[in-house]
């Protein structure tokens, strides 16, 4: 079998689609399945059953799958490590956070350079133009909160999940309680800045649980702007629980939100500009399962 049959026999398995495989592959249906035929000549089986609702591997197919799949990933990522070495290249992932908790994600970091020799540079991305560099070019992929309704973006693995909490003024008179509930933020008044709108609403709501509007103050774009407002008390504002030790400032204290979901962070890229290093990122992070950060206190990093 050509490399190249493997890697439509491959693909098929994954997405069960004739017409979906041949766009990712960027050839011809007819292409994909004389690939396929030919290879079931060769073995002497059927790979895949075929109806005219759906395709699915046979017995052989997936034990086909099993046996090539490592394999062909390996010689693939060994070629493209020998083809940058060959031209000295130093091309590494540039990667968009609009979180400050990098060092939580080091192992997927570490992991990308042993699988492709390509490092991670970490890009500050602001939230309240969380797609601008992607669609820019400025950045290859990003980590961004979910949900990510962008028709030109692709969502990836999700990332890591992590508690919602509401950062305040130390002396707020919130802070006299251990915790604090979406209803309460009708009597404050909330930073704003995120766009779009539904992105921010999965962190910082426009209504209560029984729809009492938010009062909306100062617009931010970033963490920095943040925490002189938080620190003097003109406003507040719900955040992620990484903020207690990576913007943990004189005079600011978090207090857990006891009714907001776990924010999920995922990976996020233009699907016009996906590059092999992106699905290989998307799946080691795929491999390794989503961490699960600041949500026990007996896990919580020490993290300055």
């Amino acid at each position: 079998m050509e490399l190249r049959d493997i890697e439509i026999f491959l693909i098929l398995a994954e997405e069960l689609h004739f017409g979906r495989t041949a766009e990712r592959l960027r050839v011809s249906q007819a292409r994909v399945s004389q690939s396929i035929k030919q290879q079931e000549r060769r073995i002497g089986g059927a790979l895949f059953e075929r109806t005219s609702r759906n395709v699915r591997l046979t017995p052989l197919g997936r034990q086909l799958r099993d046996d090539l799949h490592p394999h062909f990933h390996g010689l693939h990522e060994g070629i493209q490590r020998a083809r940058l070495a060959a031209q000295g290249s130093t091309r590494a992932l540039r990667l968009g956070m609009v979180s400050w908790n990098y060092p939580d994600l080091q192992p997927f970091f570490d992991a990308l350079v042993a699988r492709t020799g390509c490092a991670v540079q970490v890009r500050s991305v602001e939230f309240g133009d969380p797609f601008g560099p992607l669609r820019a070019g400025d950045i290859d992929a990003a980590i961004l909160w979910l949900p990510v309704r962008e028709p030109d973006l692709s969502v990836g693995p999700v990332v890591y999940t992590e508690p919602i909490v509401l950062a305040t003024s130390a002396t707020h008179p919130l802070t006299r309680q251990e915790t604090v509930s979406y209803e309460d933020l009708a009597d404050c008044v909330v930073m704003g800045g995120c766009s779009p709108d539904y992105w921010r609403e999965a962190l910082v709501p426009s209504h209560t649980p029984s729809g009492r509007l938010i009062p909306i103050g100062p617009s931010v774009t970033n963490g920095q702007q943040m925490l002189p407002i938080l620190a003097s008390g003109e406003a507040v504002s719900p955040a992620h629980a990484h903020g207690r030790y990576y913007a943990n400032a004189p005079g600011i204290t978090y207090l857990p939100i006891r009714d907001a979901p776990p924010a999920r962070f995922a990976l996020i890229w233009r699907t016009a500009a996906e590059t092999q290093l992106i699905r290989t990122f998307a799946e080691l992070i795929a491999e390794a399962g989503p961490l699960a950060l600041y949500g026990a206190q007996e896990n919580r990093p020490s993290h300055p």
